[in-house]
This record gives C-alpha cells, structure tokens and sequence, in this order.
C-alpha cells in the first residue's frame, strides 16, 4: 500500500515537472536558425590560428549545441541551407535563402530568423533580405572573425545576441539586422571595414540602431529607408536574378571591362568610381555605350563612405546614393526584376 502511494506520489511529480517544463517551452519565442557556413562555422587546427582555417565545416546543430544557454532565450531549431565561404554566395542561394526566410516568417509558430553568414559578403546577403523579405518579425544575420575553434573565438557570443535580438518584439519593425561585437546594426548601412579584426564591422556617418550589454538591448534609432514589410520587391515568383557586375575605377582605365559586362549579358553595371563615383573620360563613353545597348548603369564610389550626389558635372548614369558598389549591385538585381526603367530604378536608390 505505501509502496503504491510512493509511486503515485512520484508518477505525479514527473507529471508535474514535464507540464511545467511545455509550458516554459510554450512562453518562449521560436527563432529558427538557418546556417550556411563562414568563419563562424570554421575550424583551424591551431586555437591560435585565426586566419589559415577552412570555412564551414561545423554544422548548425553544433553551432547551437555549443551555446546551450540560447535555449534559456527561445525555443530554437536549426537548419542547414548550404555551408561555405560567403565568397561561394551565388544569386541561386540568395533567392533561396529570402524565400526560406519568408516561408518561415509567414508561420505563427516562428517568431524570428537567425541567419549565420561569412562575413566577407554578409552585408550583401543582409541588404538582399532588408529588400525582399515581406515581414516585421527580426531577421538577424550574424558572423565571426574568428574561427569556432580559436581561443577567445567571437561566434558563440555573437550567437547568443543574435538569438536574444530575433526573439525580442522590441526588435520588430526595424528591418534586416546585422548583429556583430555587441552592436545592432541596420543591413542598409553596415558594412564590412578591417580584414581580420572582431570590430570590422561600422555603420560610418549613419550610426547603429543600438547595442546590447550584459544580456540587455538597447535601441537608440529607428531606420528612416524603406525595407522588408514595407518593401515593394517580391521574389515569390522569381526564378533567377539577372546579371549586374561591379567595375572598379582606376587611372588609366579605359572602359574595356564595361564592353565585356555587356557582352557577357550584364543588365546592369554598377561602377565602384573614384571620389564623388566620378569617372575617366573613356569610362564614360563606356558607361554611355551600355546604356545605349540597355544595360542599366549606376554610379557607386569605390570609398565606400559618403553620398554620390545627383548633380554633379559629368555625371552619365544614375547615382547610387550613400550604397557602396557591393549593395548598389545587390538593390540593381532586385529592381530589375521589376523594372529596367532609370527613372523607377533612381527612386528605388533614394528611397531604400
């Protein structure tokens, strides 16, 4: 009879524990993981080797299991879209990843995407999503300048504030994020400035959205650009995104390389020109010769910091506004599966 009781007594007690254990599952956020590799999923085979390691060997599963105290943050799962270099980036997994992303965003059950990312292109793939995704919920894009096997490595940490930022309502509405170093960055405006130091990613002039200490986010701005649920780009239905090459501006340069865009069935060029986007003489001609063959030509500036203004003397193709050339070709794919119209296309550079 006792021994009876005593296992009632604890049949119910398991009861209890695993109720109460759904419903602390049930109260937290969903925030979905999707992986595709990097730094932050590399591996080296020194802890001191920060730069000769090979990117995105470690899957999303580790990447999660390594920082368990994410699972005190929100209910988190993972999924591994591809696992490279972000050098290996390709357009095929850009549309891909934007409509995973919506997919999952469209569900009740999802309530922030984490994306892990190489940080060479990361702010590319960030502005692409910052465009084309059709929802408020967060969508963070995270890195590493260090390897997950290096000493002091920056990824886990950095995962953990990705995962915090995704499931915070507060961070609803404010676009595509790029979280790195503890700073909240806006995918429209951070970009990638050091080659191998944790603090390579700066937002210049424009300033980040907020910051996050000792487990805490703190939001100071709110970004004025168009982007996701407001965002005219649908890519629903889009198979491919067309061709724009990136032209680097150099003395001498004579306009040989824009006759080789067209020819390899560029729509549109984005110039990384000198200064104020300005270009030679014979780069303009090049320029002008594109537009004739209806290549769609935009002016960017290979400082990577300050505004190409509309008016200035000599200017022969659209102006790309304050977006260095890699977003300029990134917001020049995306418009061009709308329109190849110069006048629509120039809004689009001014208002997102």
């Amino acid at each position: 009879m006792r021994r009876n009781c005593l296992m009632k007594l604890l049949s119910l007690v398991i009861l209890l524990c695993f109720t109460a254990a759904n419903a602390y599952s049930a109260d937290l956020p969903k925030v979905v993981i999707l992986a595709t590799g990097g730094t932050i999923a590399g591996s080296a085979a020194s802890q001191t080797n920060t730069t000769g390691y090979k990117a995105g060997t470690i899957g999303v599963e580790t990447l999660i299991n390594a920082v368990p105290e994410i699972k005190e943050l929100a209910e988190v799962s993972g999924e591994q879209v591809c696992n490279t270099a972000s050098p290996n980036m390709t357009n095929e997994i850009l549309l891909q990843l934007g409509k995973r992303v919506n997919e999952l965003l469209s569900s009740k059950d999802v309530d922030g995407v984490v994306i892990t990312h190489g940080t060479d292109t990361l702010e590319e793939t960030a502005y692409f999503l910052n465009l084309v995704v059709k929802s408020d919920k967060p969508v963070v894009v995270v890195g590493a300048m260090r390897p997950a096997t290096a000493i002091s490595a920056d990824g886990p940490m950095n995962l953990y504030n990705a995962v915090l930022l995704a499931s915070s309502k507060e961070a609803k509405g404010r676009g595509a994020y790029i979280l790195m170093n503890d700073r909240i960055g806006s995918a429209r405006f951070v970009s990638k400035t050091n080659t191998t130091m944790t603090d390579t990613f700066k937002s210049h002039e424009q300033g980040y959205l907020g910051a996050i200490a000792g487990g805490k986010i703190y939001f100071w701005n709110q970004i004025t650009k168009k982007h996701t649920f407001n965002s005219e780009f649908d890519i629903s239905k889009i198979k491919e995104l067309p061709r724009v090459d990136i032209i680097y501006s150099h003395q001498s340069d004579d306009g040989v390389f824009y006759d080789a865009a067209v020819k390899a069935g560029a729509k549109g060029i984005v110039s990384a020109g000198s200064g104020n986007g300005s270009l030679s003489d014979a780069t303009k001609l090049a320029g002008k010769d594109a537009q004739k063959a209806g290549v769609v030509f935009v002016q960017s500036s290979r400082v990577n910091n300050g505004i190409i203004t509309p008016k200035k003397s000599g200017r022969v193709g659209l102006y790309a506004n304050s977006l260095n050339p890699a977003k300029s070709r990134i917001l020049l794919m995306v418009a061009l599966t709308k329109t190849s119209d110069p006048e629509v296309i120039q809004r689009y550079f001014d208002e997102y």
